[in-house]
């Protein structure tokens, strides 16, 4: 007779399991950080979210995810969110009245300190420091643009902050609200259960992260560098920080001219 298993109250993923399963029927969790996502494709979410680490902590209720869809809260008959720009020219535009009505439900079911962002191309770039500041919020409410924009009188009135994933141009906010939350949630304490990992990779400290090697030790004619393999813990740091700056100073100017400001400023016991 075979033994029934135990269950070690251990909650898994499985293959099988359809991604917006991990949003359906799970009430509002008191202290998990909340992902608010205005957009008119809600299908989308959770996406590459309900997988790995992130889709874990989705399910151990780490985190929350409440997808809001704009279409339900459009005029008329046909649920209409856009209209012609004002002044003429190519394009539509989110309407006001629409995307206010979906803010002012959504932002009912979050705290008032979580931020509102828009996900725009004329925002600020998001960056490591913007993901942990997210991070130690209580959440975030993400608005994904579509067609030539939104109102700028929803920005004025709400507070929102534009915020750009990078200098470049997509369809629609979806992918960038994605990888912003995929960035902030895996800093939330219990997601990835090595708080040495988040200490040691790229942006970390404003530089990129060092070359990394593991087994075997020689691999088509290539070999680990020797101080990795020495065991001598003070000089694998000197190694890894030299790499860092040296990656950082060639491949980013940018991150090496403001991580070399930084410690100018800084007091001399913090450099």
């Amino acid at each position: 007779m075979s033994e029934t298993p135990k269950s070690h109250g251990r909650k898994t993923i499985r293959p099988s399991l359809k991604p917006r399963e991990l949003m359906t029927d799970r009430p509002a969790l008191a202290r998990a950080w909340t992902a608010q996502v205005i957009t008119l494709f809600p299908e989308a979410f959770p996406g590459v979210l309900g997988l790995s680490l992130t889709g874990k902590a989705l399910q151990d209720g780490i985190w929350q995810l409440d997808p809001v869809n704009l279409r339900e809260f459009g005029e008329g008959k046909h649920r209409n969110v856009d209209d012609t720009p004002a002044g003429g020219g190519a394009g539509m535009v989110l309407r006001p009245d629409v995307m206010g009505r979906a803010l002012e439900t959504a932002r009912r079911k979050i705290s008032g300190a979580a931020p509102i962002i828009y996900l725009s191309p004329r925002g600020r770039r998001f960056d490591q420091p913007m993901a942990r500041r997210l991070a130690q919020a209580p959440g975030v409410t993400l608005i994904c643009g579509r067609f030539e924009g939104l109102d700028q009188r929803v920005l004025d009135h709400y507070g929102v902050m534009e915020v750009s994933l990078g200098d470049y141009v997509l369809t629609g906010g979806e992918l960038a609200a994605q990888a912003m939350l995929d960035a902030t949630v895996r800093l939330l304490p219990g997601v990835l259960g090595n708080a040495c990992s988040i200490e040691e990779e790229s942006f970390s400290h404003g530089l990129l992260e060092h070359p990394q090697y593991t087994r075997p030790a020689e691999w088509q004619g290539h070999e680990i560098p020797p101080v990795l393999l020495s065991g001598h813990h003070g000089e694998i740091e000197k190694w890894r920080r030299q790499q860092s700056e040296e990656i950082t100073r060639t491949r980013r100017p940018d991150l090496w001219e403001a991580h070399e400001r930084a410690l100018a400023e800084a007091p001399k016991g913090k450099r």
